[in-house]
């Protein structure tokens, strides 16, 4: 007898092999045809997968988290197959699944148009309809060798020869399209509805620029169609908050091919940044840490202990000066144990905070640079504490408050907690990096949060928190982090006299909360739309005269509240004050002080909101009061 057993506990038996479906359909029909795979002892597999043993399954369907990666996998080989009927001359290659979506690489002389894109798409959906089985068969490498060559599949073919001659293989057959693949995919075309095919690209083969040129053609799956459209308006939606238009639109920043992942910081994106910065350091002061300021270069040698070297030296900068060789430094890290160095700490010191707003360098690929929110050249609100193992916990927590307080005063309230966890490239034995994953859950237990565990997603040098926030219009960005480092100190020479007059090594917490300044501000432009709260807009109000004969109670009114700390600058130009009004609307000010003459002779201002809302009129010291008043966080 065979015995399966089921996620509530249930078991069936059966006297003979039986497949994923078969034993869905032995629990019910709407099961049976609800099923999109299977996973047996937590291997995911087809529902034709058969059964031989004992095993424990779960029926993976379109509530499973593994349905939407099964989903887009399949809606790959459809896309494949679609594109072959219509154009029978292209050579398919691969085509995984990606964030939202998928993407398949083909050879193909003639470049596909928009057109093209279209006619494939609606022959995708014919084959749905056609409700074609989705088979698998097994070959050795040879025979599938032979078997794509046969079909003039030579970058299919290419591939399998890289594989070990002693591998066989899966294949997936729908229809006349039979493609390589490890799976698992829906049983039947007819399980692929929510799909849209979304743009192409260039794409060296294998990713080698010495390689012929493919063409990339990007998709996106769902569920089901009504997931389709919400994902398809929030695109809509981000294109309208792109930070890159509005960043150009407000003259907050821009970037240029001879800095290419640099940024250039105009006046008013300056003074975002500025008013970000002293929030945070704000934060510093509050909860111990003192601010240092560490070297932009360093020399390898530094870089070889601490570990980035031999982990890291791909996405480095270097230098040369007098025979030695430095590094623009990636991380603040190795920076903040050399000052911890000076000087021998005892365990009274500890635990010991150091916070930087440290400029970093990585060398990212060209084709990862986008806008502000990913670049070669960018600063960190960066901190390392220093601490005790018993300390650990408490201080995690704290920092996790700390965290959760910043992101509330910019404007997130929607936060997931996750751990990453040691990735297969990393420092240390299996037993420190236990205790530092165990650190991390036994401090967010006693948080009282709730958090996800990404395997193998740490940093080389230990595991981290991460958070993750949503945005207004629904989009996941992953900002802080804290880490737990029993590493670097150690490789670094850094020490303390504990209670027993031993020498030991510290540990070492790495931390920040908004990440990238860069990144973050990109992130705050596009959950605001441009539309800063008064206190973080780089121009708090604009004071606009109706006729020269008000001007310089205008500049005047401008002066006074400059004068207070305010963001003000003041409009005298010789146009319609309607014109002017709509003109600093778009620029997004929060308000907008218009005066007249019996403004200037009141000795007060009009006031109006960037929204339309007519506030009246106010004093000047009113208006003063009602920014002191609006949330200004710390």
């Amino acid at each position: 007898m065979i015995n399966i057993t089921l996620p509530d506990g249930s078991r069936r038996e059966f006297d003979h092999p039986v497949t994923v479906a078969e034993v869905a359909g032995s629990i019910g029909a709407g099961l049976a045809k609800a099923a999109l795979a299977g996973k047996v002892d937590g291997q995911l597999v087809d529902t034709g997968f058969r059964i031989d043993r004992d095993a424990e399954l779960a029926i993976v369907t379109d509530k499973s988290p593994e349905a939407l990666d099964i989903l887009r996998h399949s809606t790959a080989h459809l896309l494949a197959q679609a594109t072959q009927r219509l154009f029978p001359d292209t050579q398919v290659t691969i085509g995984p699944v990606i964030d939202n979506g998928f993407y398949y690489d083909f050879a193909r002389k003639t470049p596909f148009t928009p057109e093209d894109l279209e006619k494939i798409e609606a022959e995708m959906k014919k084959i749905v309809a056609e409700s074609l089985p989705v088979a698998r068969s097994v070959l050795s490498r040879d025979e599938a060798v032979k078997f794509f060559r046969d079909k003039n599949e030579e970058y299919k073919a290419q591939i399998i020869e890289s594989i070990p001659a002693d591998q066989e293989l899966s294949l997936y057959s729908q229809g006349e399209f039979t493609d390589l693949c490890r799976g698992p995919h829906v049983p039947n075309t007819d399980k692929l509805r929510g799909f849209k095919l979304m743009k192409v690209a260039g794409a060296y083969w294998r990713g080698d620029s010495n390689n012929e040129m493919l063409q990339r053609v990007y998709g996106t799956a769902w569920l089901n169609d009504k997931d389709l459209k919400a994902y398809l308006t929030q695109l809509e939606e981000a294109e309208k908050r792109d930070h890159r238009k509005i960043g150009k639109a407000q003259d907050l920043f821009h970037l240029q091919e001879e800095g290419p992942g640099l940024v250039f910081w105009h006046p008013k994106g300056w003074a975002i940044w500025q008013i970000v910065e002293q929030h945070m350091r704000r934060v510093y002061r509050e909860t111990g840490y003192g601010e240092v300021r560490c070297p932009q270069i360093l020399d390898v040698s530094l870089w070889q202990k601490s570990g980035h070297w031999d982990n890291y030296q791909d996405n480095m900068f270097f230098t040369e000066s007098e025979k030695h060789t430095y590094a623009l430094k990636p991380m603040n890290c190795p920076g903040h144990v050399q000052v911890f160095n000076q000087g021998l700490h005892s365990y009274r010191d500890l635990p010991i905070r150091y916070g930087e707003f440290g400029a970093c360098h990585r060398n990212e690929p060209s084709g990862a640079l986008h806008g502000i929110l990913r670049v070669r050249g960018f600063t960190q609100d960066d901190g390392h504490i220093f601490c005790t193992e018993d300390q650990v916990e408490s201080e995690v927590r704290d920092f996790h408050q700390q965290a959760l307080k910043v992101y509330s005063d910019f404007g997130f309230s929607d936060i997931q907690i996750k751990i990453a966890l040691r990735p297969d490239s990393r420092l240390g034995d299996d037993a420190t990096w236990d205790k530092a994953e165990d650190a991390l859950r036994s401090a967010l237990r006693g948080a009282g949060v709730e958090w996800q565990e990404l395997p193998g997603e740490g940093a080389f040098y230990g595991p981290k928190i991460e958070y993750h926030l949503k945005d207004a219009i629904g989009r996941t960005w992953q900002l802080g982090t804290m880490q737990v480092d029993f590493m670097m100190p150690s490789r670094l020479g850094a020490e303390y006299v504990d209670e027993h007059s031993q020498r030991k090594h510290p540990v070492m917490l790495h931390r920040a909360i908004v990440g990238s300044m860069e990144r973050f501000i990109g992130i705050l432009i596009e959950h605001h739309a441009g539309q800063f709260p008064a206190w973080l807009a780089p121009v708090q109000a604009v004071v606009m005269n109706i006729t020269d004969a008000q001007a310089e109670y205008a500049d005047q009114v401008r002066k006074t509240l400059a004068d207070q700390g305010f963001r003000v600058v003041s409009d005298l130009r010789n146009e319609k004050i309607g014109y002017k009004i709509r003109e600093h609307t778009l620029q997004r000010v929060p308000y907008l002080l218009v005066v007249g003459d019996r403004e200037r002779e009141e000795g007060r201002v009009a006031v109006r909101t960037r929204g339309g809302e007519d506030l009246g009129s106010q004093s000047i010291e009113d208006f003063a009061n009602r920014l002191r008043t609006e949330h200004v966080p710390g």
